[in-house]
């Protein structure tokens, strides 16, 4: 059995309510919900929450919301995992016992049901323990990065590299920010993702991380130009 997790808070502080607040006419979470609903490999689709408002507009949506998450499991410095872990030890309470588990963020608009897929795919043909999620390419060498001062001036971190030419360089990959899958033993055990992780690779422009209203406004301006293209689904 594959279930996918999606954990949502009800206390986001810099942009209050931001996982069921209106984004180009959707309540933000309903796109984590749809993808994982669309994706034929997900037998279950759960919301960890501790907000009523949240669980209601969820289970509208086609979610489960069969437990609330404690409190103590809901503020501004809880990481990921021990989320994960307490819903995978509520879901095996209620006798639902899955093999695959994906955390599926709830502010990821430009999510894919294929996407899920595909890293479904890799996680069981790799068949051994560790994560699966999507990453993108930097836009710029991270190894020409510039410190910039106080006083205005600049200096490169990597100054060897101020003379290589830029197709020369490694391409650099950055975390997607959108789901992880990884097997229940791995969820428990509490292993690192990047440490223990293979990867699929989305287009930059299919990657936003809001967590500021700049951030907001800016993918929904991405989101509205790219649906007039029919580039989002």
């Amino acid at each position: 059995m594959n279930i996918a997790i999606i954990p949502a808070r009800g206390g986001s502080k810099r942009i209050p309510r931001k996982n069921i607040r209106s984004f180009c006419g959707r309540p933000m979470i309903k796109f984590a919900i749809e993808a994982g609903l669309k994706c034929g490999e997900i037998d279950h689709v759960i919301v960890s929450t501790e907000d009523d408002e949240i669980a209601r507009l969820a289970q509208g949506f086609g979610a489960d919301v069969p437990f609330r998450r404690p409190k103590t499991l809901a503020d501004d410095s809880t990481p990921t995992i021990p989320v994960i872990q307490h819903a995978i030890d509520e879901c095996q309470r209620l006798g639902i016992r899955p093999e695959n588990v994906c955390c599926i963020y709830p502010c990821v608009p430009f999510i894919r049901a294929t996407d899920l897929g595909k890293a479904l795919a890799l996680l069981t043909a790799k068949n051994q323990r560790g994560y699966t999620f999507p990453v993108a390419q930097f836009p710029a060498p991270i190894q020409r990065a510039l410190r910039r001062k106080e006083d205005h001036t600049v200096s490169p971190f990597m100054a060897s590299n101020v003379e290589t030419r830029t197709q020369d360089l490694e391409p650099a990959f950055f975390d997607a920010g959108q789901f992880y899958w990884a097997r229940t033993t791995t969820w428990i055990a509490g292993d690192a993702a990047y440490t223990n992780g293979s990867t699929i690779v989305l287009p930059e422009w299919r990657v936003v991380d809001i967590d500021t209203p700049e951030d907001w406004e800016r993918a929904e301006l991405l989101f509205q130009a790219l649906t007039k293209k029919g580039a989002v689904r």
